[in-house]
């Protein structure tokens, strides 16, 4: 007994000596700027659904005016589970819908204007489709998010202080009425024409200052603490830049917090974010799967393609953004077949091209690793919150997979661990062939990762794949890669949209015959450019012409895009005869084809001028058709 007593004392000293030699091996200390536990399930949904639906949808409108007749809005077979099961079976997490677009109309039974559903046929007066879109989103356990536009094209005191007690009623209604709400939409297009109760003009806001956003973020926070709020500047996530869809492959999460505000006008920065920015802003990709937000018959033939929408995946998803894909909804109420035939299809596709992880279970050899929990095998455990990290001096390692037996491999995923910041500045992929290491080939550089990076490249035949952290800001933390092969898939980028422009022949007057061939060669990279705001065609006799088609430059420049014109027509060189006028709205941000419709009419010489231009000119024409 008495040296079993001896024996225990001895492997007491023993661990405590060994607990006192053994370092303690602590996580890496976050670097700024971090997301929050809600930022950081957002970016975890991935993808979700828009839906843009309202008066415009019946009144072939982007952006109503204001003025549209409520009774006007009388959908026949609405179903709104309908919607809610197509974005399920997509693979989707939630759906944002436009409860009150630019023009005003309210698709809940607001008390706070009568600009509302309230006011139309659909059941009788009694209808809210705010609320049946949460019911069935509830029912179906997808997450349900609005869109509420700051700007108000009805409201006959927009541009006042009295507007902004109205606005934040209205979003109070909207975030106490129907549940939880995971994202809250705030657009960035503010003041401009409007009908603003009869007074037909034109109202300029500050932007920045006008609404209050502060006072928003805390209603917003106050009533729904786990919604994120997106706008160009946030503060929960940020718009990326453009209407097309994708991030830059380099997309940093952060902005320069002071700097950035709803309306901002260096939309080109977003699509990368700010590499020195101070506040965690992740980017959200959003586009449309047809040409317009909202549904218009016309475009029933342009839909978005299975391989369209996959690319945009890896250029949205694959970029460290999340997507926001809108689906617009149609006159009957319902999401149409060959949309919804696309989506879902789309879904399938990115999860047959991504299904057999080629590195699971794989553990690694590393350069460096921190040890304790953040060693190696933390890359393929197929558990989010586990990660590598390298010791806290090392900002640069290698990672090499083994692989049982030769592949073909064409994919790979990377995953940083978020929570404790966003880190590596410059990566890159390498496959063994033989006793090289030769890079792979893909199209895009491999700069940032954030919460994820896809990356598509040149089918390669190996048994070793290594991954070099070639710079980071601070010691790399990474929790997931993965890589796949696709197959040899035709996922592409958009078409060009000139190729498909049908136009009676015409030449264009006053220019050189190379630069008027520009504007009709069917190639949208080939841009006119006109100084003095206005171009004449001359069909070479008189004709019966009822529609007229303008690209503008859809570079992403997007220099001297008409917004506002006025098409005349007539026999003679100086045509005066208005056939039609108005605006192409949010051509800036969506710079697509545009097709104006008027009463036939015969004439030899069209003449379209630019009333005011979307950004700085001169009037930029990609292409133009005469029908």
């Amino acid at each position: 007994m008495k040296n079993m007593k001896h024996l225990f004392s001895f492997l007491t000293l023993v661990l405590l000596l060994s607990g006192c030699t053994q370092k303690e091996i602590k996580a890496p200390e976050p670097i700024g700027p971090l997301p929050t536990p809600q930022q950081v399930a957002w970016n975890k949904l991935e993808t979700y659904a828009f839906v843009h639906f309202s008066l415009n949808t019946f009144n072939d409108l982007e952006w109503g005016y204001g003025d549209t007749d409520p009774k006007t809005f009388n959908p026949t077979h609405l179903d709104c589970e309908q919607w809610v099961k197509t974005f399920k079976a997509a693979g989707m997490k939630g759906v944002v819908i436009t409860a009150k677009h630019h023009d005003g109309f309210c698709l809940w039974p607001t008390k706070l204007t009568e600009y509302c559903i309230r006011n139309t046929p659909y059941k009788d007066g009694k209808g809210d489709i705010i609320g049946e879109l949460s019911a069935a989103c509830k029912k179906y356990d997808l997450k349900f998010g609005v869109y509420l536009s700051p700007w108000d094209r009805n409201y006959a005191e927009y541009g006042t202080p009295a507007y902004l007690d109205y606005y934040y009623a209205q979003l109070k209604e909207l975030l106490t009425n129907y549940g939880d709400i995971f994202e809250v939409w705030l657009d960035g297009a503010n003041g401009g024409d409007g009908y603003y109760g009869g007074a037909r003009e034109k109202r300029s806001i500050d932007g920045k200052n006008y609404y209050n956003f502060p006072k928003i973020h805390q209603i917003v926070h106050e009533l729904q603490p786990n919604a994120v709020i997106f706008s160009d500047a946030g503060p929960g996530c940020r718009w990326i830049g453009n209407e097309r869809g994708f991030a830059n492959a380099t997309n940093w999460s952060f902005l320069r917090g002071n700097e950035v505000y709803p309306g901002y006008q260096k939309a080109d920065e977003l699509t990368s974010g700010h590499a020195d920015g101070d506040t965690w802003v992740g980017a959200e990709c959003d586009v449309s799967i047809r040409p317009g937000w909202f549904f218009h018959e016309s475009q029933n033939d342009q839909v978005k393609t299975v391989d369209q929408l996959t690319d945009l995946y890896y250029r949205s998803v694959g970029h460290n953004a999340n997507l926001i894909l809108n689906m617009p909804i149609n006159k009957e109420g319902l999401i149409s077949k060959t949309d919804s035939t696309n989506l879902v299809q789309f879904h399938q596709n990115i999860e047959k091209q991504l299904a057999d992880n080629l590195l699971k279970g794989i553990v690694p050899d590393v350069s460096n690793e921190r040890g304790g929990a953040y060693v190696s095998k933390a890359l393929t455990d197929d558990n989010y919150d586990t990660y590598w990290a390298t010791d806290d001096n090392v900002i640069n390692s290698t990672i090499t997979f083994k692989l049982p037996k030769k592949e073909q491999v064409n994919r790979m995923m990377l995953q940083e661990y978020i929570p404790l910041g966003q880190r590596v500045k410059v990566f890159t992929v390498e496959y063994n062939d033989g006793n090289k290491w030769l890079p792979v080939q893909m199209n895009e550089e491999t700069t940032t990762i954030g919460y994820k990076r896809l990356l598509r490249f040149k089918t390669v035949i190996t048994d070793r794949l290594r991954v070099t952290i070639n710079d980071s800001r601070a010691c790399p933390c990474l929790n997931n890669i993965e890589a796949f092969y696709a197959g040899e898939t035709t996922d592409v980028s958009f078409d060009d949209q000139a190729k498909d422009i049908q136009s009676l022949n015409y030449k264009v007057l006053n220019v050189e015959e190379m630069d008027g061939d520009k504007i009709k060669d069917k190639n949208s990279s080939t841009v006119l450019l006109v100084d003095n705001g206005s171009v004449t065609l001359d069909l070479g006799k008189s004709v019966a012409i009822n529609s007229f088609l303008y690209l503008p430059d859809i570079s992403g420049q997007n220099k001297g895009s008409v917004d506002h014109y006025t098409i005349q027509v007539g026999d003679s060189e100086t045509p005066t005869q208005i056939v039609a006028e108005g605006e192409f709205a949010n051509i800036k941000s969506n710079p697509i084809l545009q097709i104006v419709h008027f009463t036939p009419v015969k004439a030899r010489y069209i003449k379209f001028s630019a009333k005011s231009l979307a950004s700085e000119g001169p009037m930029a024409i990609a292409e133009i058709g005469i029908k």
